[in-house]
C-alpha cells in the first residue's frame, strides 16, 4: 500500500475559530441598513393590522392552523389553494436566480438570515468583548474573571436576541398582542413554550457557535450557485493585475516594479467566512463587500487609487488587464431568460388571484346505493355537496343540475332549507346531503353539471359530476 493511499481521505475541515474585524465603509453601511430593515419588518410584522370584518382575524400577516387559514393584508388562503403558496415558493427562488445571475451573491452577503443574525450575534460579542485582537486574546488566554464574565453576558444577550427571534416567529401564528399579554400573565400553553424553545437553541446555535459552517456545509445555495454564474455576473473580485507583485510597503518606498497590495491581510480580517479573496472566487464567499471596505481604507492610506478589491464580472476583470474598459451588462440570454420565467410564473399567479371566486362547490356521489329507483318509475341518486364560503359575510346560495331533463332536487332532512336557499355562515364550509331524480331509463352514466350560485353578488361556480341509472357491470 502506498503511502498516498494510507492518507485518510476528509471530507469536513475542523472549524478554527473566526473573529472578523470591524470595519467601515460603504458596503458595511449597506450591510447595518439590510439587517435593520430585515429584522425590523421580521419582529413588527406580526403587529400591523388589517380590518378584514367583524369575523376574520385583524393580523394583518397571519398563518391560522387551527381554522386552516393563511392571511396576507387582503389575501386569504384556504387549504384547498395551497398551490398559491407553492407558486410563492416558485416565485422566490426564480427570482434568487434572477438576482444573482445578476449580482452574484448578494442575497448571501446581505439578506439571508443566517448572515442576519450571525452579524448581529458578532457585532453584540464586539460590544462586550471588544474588537478582532480583544477577543482573539480573550479567548484563547486562561481563565479569569475578566473572560467569565464578558463571555457570560455575551451568551446572555444571544440568548435574549435568541429567544425574541423565536417568539417573534411564534406570533406570526397567533394574535400578537394576545399572545404578548399571556406571556407576561404567565399563561402560555406548552405547545408555544416548546415551540419557543426549539427556535431559541437553533437560532443560538446557528448565529452563536456554527456560524460560517451553515454557509460552508449545510446551506445547498453555495454548492449549485455556480450553475446560475456568467462571466458578467458580479462578483467579488481582486485585481491580481494590479497587486501583484505583491509585498510590505513602507511610507516613502517607489511603487514602481511591485504591485499595490502591501499584504497587509486587512481583507482576510475583516471576512466573516474566514478566506482570503486574493486566492480567487471560492465557494465560501458570501460577496458581503467588506473586504472592498477593508482594502478601499487602506488604499486611500497608502494614497492609491480604489478598487483592488471591488465588485465587478471576471469578463471585465480580464479586459481591464488589457488595458480594455467593458460596461455592465444587465441584458444577456441567462437573464433574458429568467426575467421571461419569472414574469409568466408571476402572469399566471397574478391571474389566478385575481379570478378566483368567493365562493367553491365540491360534489361527491354516493357510493351505496348508487341509485335508487323510486315508485313511480323515476331514477334518484344522492350527493354530499361540500360549499366554500370564503366571504366574511353569512350567504345563502341557490343549487341547480344540467344535464337530465325534468329533473327534481331535495335536500335530505335539511328543515326549512330548499335547494335555492342553501345557507352557509361567514368563512366556513357548508355540507349538504342532496337527492337528485328524474325521469330516466336504465342505461349507462350520464354527466350533469352542477351550478352553484350567490343569491346575492350571482356569482357562480360549476362541478361536473355524473347520474347513474344502472349498476356497474363486472
Amino acid at each position: 500500500m502506498t503511502e498516498s493511499s494510507e492518507q485518510q481521505i476528509t471530507f469536513f475541515a475542523e472549524q478554527k475559530r473566526i473573529y472578523p474585524k470591524r470595519v467601515w465603509g460603504r458596503y458595511r453601511k449597506l450591510k447595518w441598513v439590510a439587517m435593520a430593515v430585515t429584522l425590523g419588518i421580521y419582529y413588527l410584522a406580526p403587529f400591523l393590522r388589517w380590518d378584514r370584518g367583524p369575523n376574520a382575524p385583524d393580523q394583518a400577516i397571519l398563518i391560522d392552523l387551527p381554522h386552516r387559514r393563511a392571511y396576507w393584508f387582503f389575501i386569504e388562503i384556504w387549504p384547498q389553494e395551497v398551490y398559491f403558496l407553492t407558486g410563492i415558493l416558485v416565485l422566490a427562488a426564480i427570482a434568487l436566480f434572477f438576482v444573482t445571475s445578476l449580482f452574484g451573491r448578494v442575497w448571501c452577503g446581505y439578506f439571508c438570515p443566517q448572515t442576519v443574525w450571525t452579524d448581529l450575534f458578532i457585532w453584540v460579542e464586539r460590544i462586550v468583548q471588544g474588537d478582532r485582537n480583544k477577543r482573539k486574546k480573550l479567548h484563547e488566554g486562561r481563565w479569569t474573571w475578566e473572560k467569565v464574565w464578558k463571555i457570560a453576558v455575551t451568551h446572555f444577550f444571544w440568548l435574549v436576541i435568541a429567544w425574541c427571534t423565536a417568539g417573534s416567529f411564534v406570533l406570526y401564528f397567533n394574535d400578537a398582542p394576545t399572545l404578548v399579554k399571556s406571556f407576561f400573565e404567565f399563561n402560555v400553553s406548552s405547545t408555544v413554550l416548546a415551540f419557543i424553545g426549539g427556535l431559541t437553541f437553533s437560532t443560538y446555535l446557528m448565529a452563536g457557535f456554527a456560524r460560517e459552517q451553515v454557509c460552508t456545509y449545510m446551506c445547498p445555495y453555495a454548492r449549485f450557485q455556480s450553475a446560475m454564474f456568467d462571466n458578467d455576473t458580479l462578483i467579488i473580485g481582486y485585481d491580481e493585475t494590479r497587486g501583484e507583485k505583491r509585498g510590505k510597503h513602507k511610507q516613502g518606498d517607489p511603487w514602481e516594479g511591485r504591485g499595490h497590495c502591501i499584504d497587509c491581510t486587512a481583507c482576510v480580517q475583516v471576512c466573516p467566512m474566514g478566506i482570503d479573496i486574493r486566492d480567487g472566487l471560492q465557494m465560501e464567499c458570501i460577496a458581503c463587500g467588506l473586504c472592498v471596505d477593508a482594502c478601499n481604507e487602506i488604499m486611500d492610506k497608502v494614497g492609491l487609487p480604489r478598487g483592488l478589491v471591488r465588485y465587478d464580472t471576471e469578463r471585465h476583470l480580464k479586459l481591464r488587464a488589457q488595458g480594455i474598459e467593458e460596461k455592465f451588462k444587465i441584458i444577456r440570454p441567462r437573464t433574458i431568460y429568467y426575467a421571461g420565467v419569472l414574469a409568466v410564473v408571476g402572469g399566471i399567479m397574478l391571474y389566478a388571484l385575481i379570478t378566483r371566486a368567493p365562493l367553491e362547490l365540491h360534489v361527491l356521489h354516493d357510493r351505496n346505493p348508487l341509485y335508487v329507483q323510486l315508485s313511480d318509475g323515476e331514477i334518484r341518486n344522492g350527493y354530499i355537496l361540500k360549499i366554500l364560503n370564503k366571504t366574511h359575510d353569512h350567504k345563502n346560495y341557490n343549487i341547480k343540475v344540467a344535464g337530465l331533463e325534468n329533473a327534481k332536487v331535495d335536500v335530505k332532512g335539511a328543515g326549512d332549507l330548499t335547494p335555492d336557499s342553501l345557507y352557509v355562515q361567514a368563512d366556513s364550509v357548508g355540507e349538504f346531503h342532496i337527492f337528485v331524480s328524474a325521469p330516466v331509463k336504465p342505461g349507462e352514466a350520464r354527466p350533469v353539471v352542477f351550478t352553484l350560485t350567490d343569491n346575492t353578488t350571482e356569482k357562480q361556480d360549476v362541478y361536473e359530476s355524473v347520474f347513474i341509472s344502472e349498476r356497474p357491470r363486472g
